[in-house]
């Protein structure tokens, strides 16, 4: 049977994410991360140059080849608005804005390709996801602003298991590793670019009051006000 087509509205903006099949890793070593994050970019454009496949198809891309490849893409206009993202070892959370009918499911369509390129490097076979990734619209101001912090503060988990709980034992840490964690837009949002084409931050730096603002806000949350934490975190996931 046939699966249901997505219906994501143009202007409405989702938080989407998927993990590896049986909760294993999808990023064994640092070139995955990068590779997917150059997907994260260069698929995302209603026209692909006919060099993409060949410069990130396989081990990756010098910087020369990504710099003549982003400017010759610029002239085709995005699939849709790519707001953040953080990639964990097993999974990714993305937050979209849908701005043409159907840009997002061909964007993730494209990402697919990533499957492809970790099975001939890592020698595996099957599939590399559990499923069809999942997008959940935000709805309000308040979910809007969740989701930004949860997305963004997500991998503190790796360092603070009690993250989940909303437990932080050592906030000095956590926040240090916040900071130089390198597969996410965080440090682009707070002045410190690392992924500066990658991502759209105008909506939430709009929403929040800047970059400092976004500082202070993600920081907030791992100091632990754990009672508007864990409001925060059930709104970013209804």
């Amino acid at each position: 049977m046939p699966r249901k087509a997505r219906n994501l509205q143009v202007g409405e903006i989702y938080h989407v994410m998927n993990r590896g099949v049986e909760k294993r890793n999808i990023y064994l070593r640092n070139q995955d991360y990068c590779r997917f994050i150059l997907g994260l970019e260069f698929f995302n454009r209603e026209n692909i140059h006919t060099d993409l496949w060949k410069i990130i198809g396989g081990i990756g891309a010098d910087p020369t080849s990504v710099r003549l490849l982003r400017e010759r893409q610029r002239v085709s206009d995005p699939l849709m608005e790519l707001m953040a993202f953080t990639l964990m070892p097993n999974h990714f959370h993305l937050i979209v804005r849908e701005i043409v009918a159907g840009g997002t499911a061909e964007f993730m369509k494209r990402m697919g390709g990533y499957s492809t390129y970790f099975n001939s490097q890592h020698e595996r076979v099957g599939s590399l996801f559990q499923n069809r990734y999942k997008s959940v619209e935000i709805r309000t101001t308040e979910q809007a602003i969740a989701t930004f912090v949860y997305v963004h503060t997500n991998h503190v988990a790796l360092v603070e298991k009690g993250w989940g709980d909303f437990e932080v034992k050592n906030p000095k840490k956590a926040l240090s590793f916040l900071n130089d964690y390198r597969w996410s837009s965080y440090r682009d949002y707070v002045g410190e670019p690392r992924y500066p084409e990658v991502t759209d931050r105008s909506f939430y730096h709009k929403l929040i009051g800047g970059q400092q603002k976004c500082r202070e806000l993600v920081e907030a949350w791992v100091r632990g006000k754990a009672g508007s934490a864990g409001g925060l975190a059930d709104a970013a996931l209804e």
